[in-house]
């Protein structure tokens, strides 16, 4: 399963807010054996969120568009969503129905297009805030605030999933550009994929679908490196 993660919001394209909702969705879905091949983030444009959406609900198996939901002037997430999909945005009485039983709100306590979402999606209640979240086609739309993104992905996680990933990881005391040709032979030789991460020690992530792969891969360059001591 090969998925894209949106994230919509002019803050973090500013730097006032850092990107943790795709981090942690990135760890929760690759967890689960899905390849996250893509995180973007486009500002609280209409046309930008759409133009995103059309290109990757056709690219990828899902997509997971998080922020801008809501009824405020900057939470266009669902107009766009709706245009991508080319239908109307709609108050979704499932949505009301779920506020009134579980938050005690009237419709006339609401603000207009708290409950809207795309004509044909299938709500996702926000159990730790207002706002619902929906599914259309393989488009998960989610909000911003963390807490309420991680309880609403929670509600629709058994859809992501693929083949187990095996992970090692080998500590190294040396440079890493030195060593770029243990590397480049670890690509050549077996079927992992190879990640290589500088600081105190290097940090080589081997990873890969194939467990016997990825220990024969791990045990070949634990022979070949210096191993950092203290990890």
């Amino acid at each position: 399963m090969r998925v894209a993660l949106l994230t919509v919001g002019d803050e973090i394209l500013a730097g006032d807010t850092v990107n943790t909702n795709a981090a942690w969705l990135a760890e929760q879905v690759t967890d689960r054996g899905v390849d996250v091949e893509r995180i973007t983030v486009v500002p609280d444009r209409t046309a930008d969120i759409a133009e995103a959406i059309e290109a990757f609900r056709t690219r990828y198996d899902a997509v997971i568009v998080t922020g801008g939901i809501g009824p405020t002037h900057d939470d266009v997430t669902m107009d766009a969503v709706a245009a991508a999909f080319d239908v109307a945005l709609v108050e979704d009485q499932a949505a009301l129905d779920w506020l009134a039983e579980h938050r005690e709100y009237a419709r006339e306590d609401l603000a207009d297009g708290t409950a809207a979402i795309p004509a044909g999606a299938r709500m996702i209640p926000n159990r730790e805030g207002v706002a619902p979240g929906c599914v259309l086609a393989n488009v998960y739309v989610f909000p911003g605030v963390p807490a309420e993104m991680k309880a609403m992905f929670e509600a629709v996680a058994d859809d992501f999933s693929g083949a187990d990933r095996h992970v090692e990881v080998v500590h190294v005391d040396e440079p890493e550009s030195a060593l770029l040709d243990r590397i480049e032979t670890l690509d050549e030789r077996f079927e992992v994929t190879v990640g290589s991460y500088p600081g105190e020690t290097v940090r080589i992530k081997l990873s890969g679908r194939d467990q016997d792969a990825v220990e024969r891969a791990t045990a070949w360059l634990r022979e070949r490196v210096e191993l950092a001591d203290s990890v």
